[in-house]
């Protein structure tokens, strides 16, 4: 009897992830790597994703060329893979980035690239993923999901809140701005409710979907274990970095001009999309919590940002992490 090449060689399971060398990608390939997986990291541009090989052991990582918006490119990146993972997507549209090429058509293409080669698939979208949002990331978000299910009804979904961790652009940029500024901007008054989670738990969660434990065809909602307004989430961060700054409220309107003129550099620090996103809160659902479809029901338990902010928000104090915070 003919032995197959990967029982011969009992080679680990390859896992093709789409926008491996992103934020979430860094710390899904982190995760991966350590149960053992070989890992093949698809970028626009694998010559400067080389950092991501250490990672891994020597040849535990391959990094190749795929563009989600060409297919063959997409193809080729899952030729051989026993499960993709999609973690592509934008905050801001710039250039040939557009939200309907990147988070509708990307996530089809590589949904039917790994439904020709017969590998279940992953899909990162987000919580914030609403077809009738007036929000066009959300919007496509929803739709990406929607062009993912239809191709393979099989496929688990990942929607996370807003994410943190040390390379976020979340905190960082608030904390950044706070060295500078004696202000920091409410928009819409700070009330929109969010609730962050740490990427090492939303990696953890696609680890665990290619090792098979979560339930195929699901949609998982993953929250940390806090739900906290925008307001609060500004007095935890300037605790964390020991800076007192004077809150100002901006109401929509005036949020709506600033991001106009700021969406028009050439990476964006507000844009007017995301002011509309803002308006809604960004937290775990009652029905996922009843239903288990959540971090907890993984059976991961999710840090605190109280725990993590500390780790990488130092720098951004008077005298980085030679200043020691003051208790709450």
């Amino acid at each position: 009897m003919q032995t197959e090449p990967n029982e011969v060689h009992n080679r680990p399971k390859l896992v093709t992830v789409f926008g491996g060398s992103g934020f979430v990608g860094r710390a899904a390939v982190a995760s991966l790597t350590k149960r053992g997986y070989r890992v093949r990291v698809a970028v626009r541009k694998p010559e400067i994703a080389y950092y991501m090989q250490p990672l891994g052991d020597v040849g535990q990582i391959q990094l190749v060329q795929a563009n989600v918006r060409h297919r063959g490119s997409v193809d080729r990146a899952v030729m051989g893979a026993d499960h993709v993972i999609n973690l592509v997507g934008i905050l801001a549209e710039s250039g040939k980035q557009r939200f309907n090429s990147v988070q509708v058509l990307g996530a089809r293409n590589i949904a039917e690239a790994a439904k020709a080669a017969g590998v279940p698939m992953t899909h990162l979208s987000s919580l914030a993923a609403d077809a009738n949002s007036p929000s066009a990331y959300a919007r496509t978000k929803a739709e990406g999901e929607k062009a993912v299910r239809s191709v393979l009804p099989d496929a688990v979904i990942l929607r996370p809140s807003i994410i943190f961790g040390a390379e976020d652009r979340f905190f960082n940029r608030f904390a950044n701005m706070a060295r500078f500024s004696p202000f920091l901007p409410l928009i819409g008054g700070g009330k929109t409710r969010l609730q962050p989670v740490y990427v090492g738990d939303v990696a953890e969660a696609a680890a665990k979907s290619v090792d098979g434990e979560l339930k195929a065809g699901t949609t998982y909602e993953l929250g940390g274990p806090d739900v906290e307004d925008f307001r609060q989430l500004m007095r935890d961060m300037l605790r964390v970095i020991d800076r007192k700054r004077s809150f100002v409220s901006l109401p929509w309107w005036v949020a709506r001009i600033q991001a106009s003129i700021l969406g028009l550099l050439p990476k964006p620090m507000l844009t007017n999309d995301q002011v509309t996103l803002l308006k809604f809160d960004n937290v775990v659902s009652e029905e996922a919590t009843a239903q288990q479809r959540t971090l907890q029901g993984m059976g991961i338990t999710p840090k605190t940002t109280d725990a993590i902010l500390p780790t990488y928000l130092w720098r951004y104090r008077v005298a980085g992490q030679y200043t020691k915070p003051k208790l709450a």
